[in-house]
C-alpha cells in the first residue's frame, strides 16, 4: 500500500500498487491507472464545453472519483448534491462569484442516474498529468438537520490534510482491505471515508453503498478483510438475523452521522469483537473528534477545542477555511487531558410559555423507558405552542401496543416523563412507529419530523412488498400500522384490526394493482374471519380478479395461519 497526496494524484502515470486482487471488477472501484486515465479524459472534455460549474450525482463511488479528480484538473468547481436539491443560480453566485471577465458557464448535472449527462459522453483525448491546485474548490450542498440547504465551500487542501491525518491513524487497517461503505458519498462523511482516503492510499473501494445490514454482510464475505464506513442507523438494526462472526474479518468499523446508542455499541462489541469507531464533526467543520464505547471524545491531531461564553464547543481546525475558531451548537465538558463530553444541543431549547424547555433532555428520558427505542420531539403551533413526539417502540413497547391499547401506552409514556419534566413540556401529541425516518446519513430533518407530528394517523397499511402470479392474480405483503387510527374504536384496550377495515384494503390494493376493475361495488359473499389482525401484524394479501364473474377474490394470512376471506362483487356503474 502506497501513499499519493490528493494533489499528485494525476500526475504519476505508472500504476499504484494494489494489495487487493480486483476479481469484482462490477462491484470494486477501477485501478488506479484506469481511473487516472478516465478523469484526465473527462478534464479535456470538461475544458472543451467551457464547464466550470458541475453538479455530480453518481450512485457508483467509482465515477464520483472520477469526476472528481477529472474536475479539478480542468479547473471546474465540482457541486455535491443529493438528487433534488440542485442550488439555484443565485444561491451559487453568492459562494462562487465569477472571476472578472470571466463568462459564467451554465450549471451542468453530470452523474449516472436517469436525466444526467454521463462521464462517457464527455471523454476525449486527455490532457496531461498535472498537479491539482490545492486552492480547487469543492461544493457540499447539505439540507442539516433543519431542511434548509446549505451551501458549503471546501478547498482540496482541507480535504487532503483530513485524508492524511485519517491515514496517519488508521491506514495499517486499510493495507490488503477493500472498504465498504452503507453511507452515500456525497455527504462528507461518506466522501472523505468512503472514496477520497482509500483513493489517496491506494486501496479499492465499493462502488455502490450498502444501506442494509445483509447487504453489508453479504459484500464483505467477498473479501479477506474489510473496512466497514457505516452509519448509527445500520449499526442500529444488526439484531439476532445478523452473522456476527462474518464481522471477524472487519479490521474497523467507522460509524458518523449521529450519537450510536451505548447498547447498539456494545452489542457489536460483544457478539462482533471490536467497538465502533465513532467520528464526531460536520459538513462545515470535518472531523473533530473520536472516541470508541462511552469513553470520552479524543480530538484529531491539530484540532484545539475550547468552550465559548454558553459553553458550546468552539474548535480551531486546519480543516476549516480561516483561522477563525468556530463555534458549534453542542454543549461541551472539557477534561484536563484535552477529551471532551457533549452535552445536549444548544440549538434545540425551545421556549414554551416563557419556559426554556430542553428537547434532548426529554428525548432521552423517554428513551430510557424500556418500550422505546427512539424518540424525537417538536414543537407545534396551533392555538398555542405545544410538543409532539414521534416515538419508535421496542419489541416490548410494541407488545404492550397490542395487550393494552395506544391509550395505555401513550398514558405510560406521559407519566414516566412527568416525575421528570414540567407539566407544560409533556407531549400533547403522540405518534407511534417502528422506527424513526432517519436519511442514510442518520439525519431526522426538522421538516419530515414536523410533517410525521401534523399528518393524521394512518389509515392504510405499510405495503413492503407486490408479486404479481398470474393474469390478475398478485400478492402482497403488508404491515398493520402500529398507529393506525382506526384501532382507537375497535378496541381501545385491545386494538384488532376491524373486517370491514380489511375488505375496505383489499379492494383499494386491487384498484392499485388491476387497473380497469368495474367500479360498482355491489356486495360481498362468502366472508369469513377466522383470526384477529393486530398492530405490527405482517399480513399476506391474495388478491385475483374473476372478470368473467365479475368477482374480487381476497384472503389474508399471518403466517401459515388464516385470517380472513371472502369475495367482492363489482359492476360497471349505474350510467353506463
Amino acid at each position: 500500500m502506497s501513499w499519493t497526496p490528493l494533489e499528485q494524484w494525476l500526475v504519476t502515470e505508472a500504476d499504484t500498487p494494489q494489495q487487493q486482487p480486483y476479481d469484482l471488477p462490477d462491484q470494486v472501484s477501477l485501478p488506479p491507472a484506469a481511473l487516472r486515465s478516465r478523469a484526465l479524459q473527462l478534464a479535456a472534455g470538461l475544458q472543451q464545453r467551457r464547464i466550470t460549474r458541475l453538479v455530480l450525482q453518481f450512485d457508483d463511488a467509482s465515477e464520483l472519483a472520477v469526476a472528481l479528480l477529472g474536475a479539478w484538473r480542468a479547473g471546474a468547481t465540482p457541486i455535491l448534491a443529493a438528487e433534488g436539491q440542485l442550488p439555484a443560480d443565485a444561491e451559487l453566485d453568492c459562494v462562487l462569484p465569477a472571476s472578472e471577465g470571466q463568462q459564467r458557464s451554465p450549471l451542468t448535472v453530470l452523474g449516472d442516474r436517469s436525466g444526467t449527462l454521463s462521464v462517457a459522453e464527455l471523454l476525449t483525448a486527455p490532457l496531461a498529468p498535472a498537479p491539482l491546485s490545492p486552492a480547487a474548490t469543492l461544493l457540499l450542498c447539505t439540507s442539516g438537520s433543519s431542511g434548509r440547504p446549505k451551501l458549503i465551500l471546501k478547498r482540496l487542501h482541507q480535504l487532503s490534510t483530513e485524508v492524511r491525518t485519517l491515514h496517519q491513524l488508521w491506514g495499517t487497517e486499510l493495507a490488503g482491505a477493500v472498504v465498504i461503505g452503507s453511507v452515500a458519498a456525497h455527504h462528507i462523511y461518506g466522501l472523505l471515508y468512503r472514496v477520497l482516503w482509500p483513493l489517496a492510499a491506494g486501496v479499492p473501494f465499493m462502488r455502490i453503498a450498502r444501506p442494509f445490514p445483509e447487504e453489508m454482510q453479504q459484500a464483505s464475505a467477498a473479501f479477506a478483510h474489510t473496512v466497514w464506513v457505516a452509519s448509527p442507523a445500520l449499526l442500529k438494526r444488526l439484531g439476532d438475523a445478523f452473522d456476527f462472526q462474518s464481522l471477524r474479518g472487519v479490521r474497523r468499523i467507522f460509524s458518523s452521522g449521529g450519537a450510536l446508542p451505548a447498547p447498539a455499541a456494545a452489542v457489536i462489541a460483544s457478539r462482533g469483537g471490536q467497538w465502533p469507531l465513532e467520528i464526531y464533526g460536520s459538513s462545515e467543520t470535518g472531523g473533530i473528534g473520536w472516541r470508541q464505547g462511552q469513553q470520552p471524545w479524543q480530538p484529531f491531531p491539530g484540532i484545539t477545542v475550547s468552550c465559548d461564553a454558553r459553553g458550546a464547543l468552539q474548535l480551531a481546525s486546519p480543516y476549516l477555511p480561516d483561522h477563525r475558531p468556530f463555534v458549534t451548537a453542542d454543549a461541551v465538558t472539557l477534561h484536563s487531558d484535552g477529551r471532551f463530553e457533549l452535552g445536549e444541543r444548544l440549538d434545540r431549547i425551545v421556549k414554551l410559555e416563557d419556559k426554556r424547555i430542553s428537547l434532548p433532555q426529554i428525548e432521552q428520558r423517554l428513551c430510557a423507558h424500556p418500550w422505546v427505542v427512539d424518540a424525537r420531539l417538536g414543537v407545534l403551533q396551533e392555538r398555542r405552542a405545544f410538543l409532539g413526539a414521534v416515538v419508535a417502540l421496542s419489541p416490548a413497547g410494541r407488545a404492550a401496543l397490542r395487550t393494552q391499547g395506544r391509550r395505555a401506552v401513550t398514558g405510560t409514556l406521559r407519566e414516566w416523563l412527568a416525575h421528570h419534566t414540567e407539566r407544560l413540556a409533556l407531549p400533547r401529541r403522540w405518534r407511534l412507529v417502528r422506527e424513526l425516518p432517519f436519511t442514510a446519513q442518520d439525519k431526522l430533518p426538522a421538516a419530515t419530523l414536523e410533517v410525521l407530528l401534523r399528518a393524521p394517523r394512518p389509515r392504510l397499511p405499510e405495503q413492503l412488498d407486490s408479486v404479481p402470479n398470474a393474469h390478475n392474480e398478485w400478492t402482497v405483503q403488508l404491515r398493520v400500522p402500529l398507529d393506525l387510527a382506526h384501532f382507537s374504536g375497535h378496541f381501545p384496550g385491545t386494538p384488532v384490526l376491524p373486517g370491514v377495515v380489511q375488505i375496505s384494503w383489499a379492494l383499494t390494493i386491487a384498484r392499485q394493482l388491476l387497473p380497469g376493475l368495474p367500479p360498482r361495488f355491489g356486495g360481498m359473499e362468502v366472508i369469513k374471519f377466522q383470526r384477529l389482525a393486530r398492530p405490527d401484524d405482517q399480513l399476506e394479501l391474495q388478491l385475483r380478479w374473476d372478470e368473467a364473474r365479475g368477482k374480487l377474490y381476497f384472503s389474508y394470512r399471518s403466517g401459515a395461519a388464516a385470517c380472513s376471506s371472502g369475495r367482492i362483487l363489482l359492476g360497471a356503474s349505474h350510467d353506463e
